[in-house]
């Protein structure tokens, strides 16, 4: 008989930095009953993801173990976490337990999907427990930059685990909950904790982290100081920022207009769930176009250079009625994630050319991390005292640098990314098992794998250009006029300076021409010749080679 063991299994957010997805499993190898952490996305570029909508990760494995998974938790309301949930939810159908912001968000999703809400439930913070299987969960208050965000506390046979979610340790978050060393050294002090899974976001930044109540009066000073309409831009769901940014704005003057649905419904979500009291009164775009230009403060989504959010609409022209001028400022309370730089930059010089003051966080005056720092880190080890400590929520170089801190205190530690099946029962972590994980992107409104070769035939259409090429043969295999070529993307004149049509079409002919009547006969060796000659004229004349449709036609006898 098989011994029982407890594991861990990345589906995503090892490795990387969104689309988290994290299983546990206890029992007797091979027949674990499982729970999931967390459903996120990540989010697609035009280079790699070109016409994608979201990332979500592949729970190909998950999918064939369904019988065996008890439960999904979600630690707080950011996209990364919970973005992906709604639309894998019909495939699972499992219970799903979070705290009441997050379940606001959540229904909200499930409610567009057509899915029950009652599938979610609503946990109070520890010591309310979740059985799910061999599993007891308590949800743990971390400060972090959405409300209500958890650690979890998973006790298993095995031994406890805390899986961190992602945290800072911030005393006065202004919203949420505080950071109380007294409470987690009460879970180390009730039962040791076996292994600690960590948030590595910001292991490389040296200093303690700061607090989310230092912004308030550099904030207001910047606002005050400025003449025009200001514009300020943060993440939708850092709720508190809203606030900081709304209570500065209202300190200096301002009237108060949110621009962006998702603004919008976290604001309205967090006023629902009694996690925000007393915003300062806001007026919609019309009343907003009413009020004079110097009195007037917007905070608007797509911080992060969304083509479709508030920040891009406005650095295209006017947006709701509402526009900027020059002398206007506009405010990224904000930091780039990587990888979303081009789309920022973009907008930036967008509003440059229109006349507008620009101003980022390269000061740090007017944005702080929702992520614990490296001397916060070290201090979470210390309180929690984790015989094992697992990165998570990483690039491989911040899981290995945390790794590192981890083992020179003298803790177990190994660098675990997605795909990789952990051991925990022992003393150490042990690589039991590499899982194939890969992306599922939702293309539109449809879901597709990524090996399925849509987004690649995309690319290369992309970078080569396309060319659709027709041919009729009659009833005895001879070929009716010439083939004839249509092309997309590519240039009208080749280096010969022929129409790059007519030479293609040329090129083909003269094959046409040479073959006899075997190769006429067979469609698939015919395309095949067509295609190869059709690229070799095309590299010759423009020097690439596009990719190639044929619709060869054939005459019936009847």
């Amino acid at each position: 008989m098989k011994s029982n063991r407890l594991i861990y299994l990345p589906l995503g957010g090892a490795g990387e930095i969104g689309m988290n997805a994290y299983v546990y499993g206890y029992g007797p190898e091979d027949r674990e009953r499982l729970i999931l952490v967390d459903l996120g996305v990540t989010f697609p570029d035009m280079d790699t993801t070109p016409g994608v909508d979201l990332i979500l990760p592949d729970i190909g494995w998950l999918m064939q173990r369904r019988d065996r998974l008890e439960a999904i938790f979600v630690t707080h309301a950011h996209e990364d976490h919970i973005g992906a949930l709604a639309h894998y939810w019909a495939k699972l159908k499992v219970p799903v337990y979070m705290r009441r912001f997050t379940g606001t968000i959540g229904r909200l999703k499930f409610d567009e999907f057509g899915h029950p809400k009652d599938a979610i439930t609503i946990v109070e913070p520890r010591p309310e427990t979740v059985q799910a299987g061999p599993f007891d969960v308590q949800f743990m208050p971390v400060s972090h930059s959405v409300p209500e965000s958890s650690a979890l506390v998973i006790d298993t046979p095995a031994g406890r685990i805390v899986h961190s979610g992602d945290f800072k340790l911030d005393e006065n978050p202004l919203v949420g909950e505080p950071w109380d060393a007294s409470a987690f050294r009460a879970i180390a002090a009730e039962r040791p904790v076996k292994a600690l899974m960590c948030d590595s976001t910001n292991v490389f930044s040296l200093h303690p982290g700061r607090s989310e109540s230092t912004l308030r009066q550099p904030l207001t000073d910047l606002i005050r100081a400025q003449n025009g309409m200001v514009v300020a831009t943060t993440f939708a769901s850092n709720v508190a920022r809203l606030r900081s940014l709304a209570e500065a704005a209202q300190a200096a003057g301002r009237t108060i207009c949110l621009l962006g649905r998702a603004m919008r419904r976290m604001v309205s979500a967090a006023e629902e769930s009694g996690v925000l009291t007393d915003f300062p009164r806001t007026v919609s775009p019309e009343e907003a176009q009413e009020v004079p230009r110097g009195n007037l403060m917007l905070i608007v989504t797509g911080s992060q250079g969304e083509r479709r959010a508030a920040s891009a609409q406005l650095s295209r022209g006017k947006y709701l009625g509402l526009e900027m001028k020059e002398g206007d400022t506009f405010l990224f309370s904000s930091k780039t994630i990587p990888g979303n730089e081009r789309g920022v930059i973009s907008i930036m010089n967008a509003f440059s050319e229109m006349g507008v003051n620009i101003v980022d966080d390269n000061g740090g005056l007017y944005h702080v991390s929702g992520h614990a720092n490296r001397p916060d880190l070290e201090t979470v080890h210390q309180v929690l005292n984790p015989q094992i400590v697992i990165p998570m929520h990483g690039e491989h170089r911040h899981l290995r640098e945390h790794a590192r801190i981890a083992m020179a205190t003298g803790r177990k530690s190994e660098v675990v990314t997605n795909g990789m099946l952990v051991d925990l029962t022992g003393d150490a972590p042990t690589i039991a098992e590499y899982i194939e994980t890969g992306r599922t992107y939702l293309d539109g409104s449809v879901l597709i794998g990524a090996r399925d070769g849509i987004v690649r035939d995309r690319i290369r259409m992309a970078l080569n250009g396309h060319a659709l090429v027709t041919l009729i043969l009659d009833e005895g295999d001879e070929v009716l006029g010439d083939p004839w070529v249509e092309t997309m993307g590519l240039p009208s004149k080749g280096r010969s300076g022929a129409d790059l049509v007519e030479t293609l079409e040329a090129g083909l002919a003269s094959l046409l021409a040479a073959s006899g009547r075997k190769l006429l006969r067979d469609d698939d060796k015919l395309e095949e010749a067509m295609r190869r000659t059709l690229r070799q004229v095309a590299m010759e004349e423009i020097g690439k080679k596009p990719e190639v449709t044929m619709v060869i036609s054939r005459l019936s006898d009847e």
